[in-house]
């Protein structure tokens, strides 16, 4: 490939990145999480999909396609999702220091439960729990953290564990599974057409304008919606009159056309 489009396409991955990070960032996960989770997509999709033709993949050839050690690569490809999302719970520093909270004695009261700790100070302190299992997390920012998702309250500059879990932003779990799911799909559809034929090639358009007069944007936005809407509803009869009946021989596709409405900030 040339030098333009290596350069192209680091731009491309970097602006796909940032609006994932946010969301990422917002719900806790940290950058060992995500490190692990690409490294599994690497091994999954270099072993699935970059076998040589009419050859079965091997872990030598996915080591040498990923730069991972063949050591990585067989653990890797052993591992389930839940394996996966375990080795998470490793990188997730919010999670550690709950963890350490109810399971370090040093940080519990006579009853064996975990203590309310003064926020700074000498001893068994919310700051040296923080320091002992957060990394280098300041205290204050891991403090803030907590108290977002309500798992600890602040009085008197002492801190208490008030739930046993660290359920972190705000974001339903549906629209995290949409995240998933669409945006998959949205770059699958583009992968597709880079390396198709031109009859091949998948519908993926859109109409931007980078000069909109403030006072049109709400107006264009409601119509927007409606006529996605109203496209989207004749598409679904479409689709739904041509579903195969139940219990038929044929294997179904699967299919779809998503529609969104984005606005940049000011």
């Amino acid at each position: 490939m040339s030098d333009k489009f290596d350069k192209t396409l680091s731009i491309a991955v970097q602006k796909l990145m940032q609006p994932l990070v946010r969301i990422l960032l917002r719900n806790g996960v940290a950058y060992g999480s995500l490190a692990e989770l690409v490294r599994k997509a690497y091994v999954d999709v270099a072993y699935r999909d970059f076998a040589p033709r009419g050859k079965k993949q091997t872990v030598s050839r996915v080591s040498a396609l990923t730069g991972l050690t063949r050591k990585e690569v067989s653990r890797l490809l052993e591992a389930g999702e839940a394996d996966v999302m375990l080795e998470q719970a490793r990188y997730n520093r919010a999670i550690r220091v709950i963890s350490g909270w109810r399971n370090d004695s040093h940080y519990h009261d006579a009853s064996g439960k975990p203590a309310t700790l003064p926020l700074e100070g000498k001893g068994a302190t919310f700051a040296s729990l923080v320091r002992g299992y957060s990394g280098d997390i300041p205290t204050m920012a891991m403090l803030s953290m907590l108290q977002e998702s309500g798992s600890v309250s602040l009085s008197s500059q002492k801190v208490r564990l008030v739930r046993n879990a660290y359920v972190p932003g705000r974001d339903a779990t549906d629209m995290i599974e949409i995240l998933g799911v669409d945006v998959c799909e949205l770059v699958s559809t583009i992968d597709h057409n880079l390396v198709s034929v031109p009859d091949d090639l998948r519908f993926q358009r859109k109409v931007a304008y980078d000069n909109i007069a403030p006072a049109a944007v709400a107006g264009l936005r409601k119509m927007s919606y409606k006529k996605a809407q109203a496209l989207l509803e004749q598409l679904d009869r479409q689709f739904s009159a041509r579903e195969l009946e139940e219990g038929s021989e044929q294997k179904g596709k699967y299919i779809s056309l998503g529609i969104y409405f984005y606005e940049k900030g000011s």
